[in-house]
This record gives C-alpha cells, sequence and structure tokens, in this order.
C-alpha cells in the first residue's frame, strides 16, 4: 500500500463525497424533499462517512484512525438503511436506490478493508513519524 498524506488522496473518502452529492441531490426530489426527517437523517448519515474518514486520518494513529473507520461504516449502513425507506415511500427510483446501495456497500468494503490493513501495518501513524521537512 502506498503512503497516503492526506485524507483526500483515499478513495474511500472520495466515494464518500461522490455519494454525498448523490444523497443531497436525490433529497432535493418532490416529497424527499418534504420529509424532513428522513432528508436530514440521510444528508447527516452520509457527511459522517466523509467526515469520520478525514478526522480519522487526521488524529495521526492507526487505533484511532480505525475507530474512526468503524464509524465510517457504520454510517455506511445508516445511509443503506434509509434509502430503503426512500424506496419504500416512493423519494426515489429503484435504480437510483440500486446506484446508492452499491456505491454504499463499495464504501463499505473499501473501509474494512483499509482497517485490515492498518491492522497489520508496523507505521503506527503520521504522529509516529519523523517528517523530512524539519
Amino acid at each position: 500500500m502506498s503512503t497516503i498524506k492526506r485524507f483526500e488522496d483515499i478513495e474511500a473518502w472520495q466515494l464518500a463525497r461522490e455519494l454525498t452529492r448523490e444523497v443531497y441531490g436525490a433529497t432535493k426530489n418532490i416529497g424527499f424533499n418534504h420529509d424532513y426527517g428522513l432528508s436530514n437523517q440521510i444528508q447527516r448519515a452520509s457527511v459522517s462517512i466523509m467526515s469520520n474518514i478525514a478526522e480519522g486520518f487526521e488524529r495521526g494513529g492507526n487505533k484511532e484512525f480505525i475507530n474512526f473507520l468503524t464509524i465510517a461504516k457504520g454510517s455506511c449502513g445508516e445511509v443503506r438503511a434509509q434509502l430503503y425507506v426512500a424506496l419504500d415511500l416512493k423519494y426515489i427510483t429503484q435504480d437510483n436506490f440500486d446506484r446508492l446501495c452499491k456505491l454504499c456497500s463499495r464504501i463499505s468494503l473499501m473501509l474494512y478493508r483499509l482497517m485490515e490493513v492498518l491492522k497489520k501495518s508496523s507505521i503506527t501513524g503520521v504522529r509516529y513519524k519523523q517528517s523530512d521537512e524539519s
């Protein structure tokens, strides 16, 4: 695995950003945009994925990063569950549901794999490495 210097370089974060953009777009649809509770919750859950990836990375230690990735992975499940509600209430189409659920599942798998790599890594995080810039 190559060294990641910024959270923006993490592919799972990039996909979470795409998911968030898509979720915000979907919640503008008629019906969905009037269901403030569900709309707000699914937006917050999607933002939580990318935010927890970023925050965990910036903490600097593997254990903390894994903890935040676990929270992000949980938020992926939350978004998927809320997508079922949106589908059942006909706020989104089956095609939109399938695409967004697939994206959530892809992010979740990437997060799992990243956590597994971090658990086995001898590098304990950026805050424990000496900087070449000093």
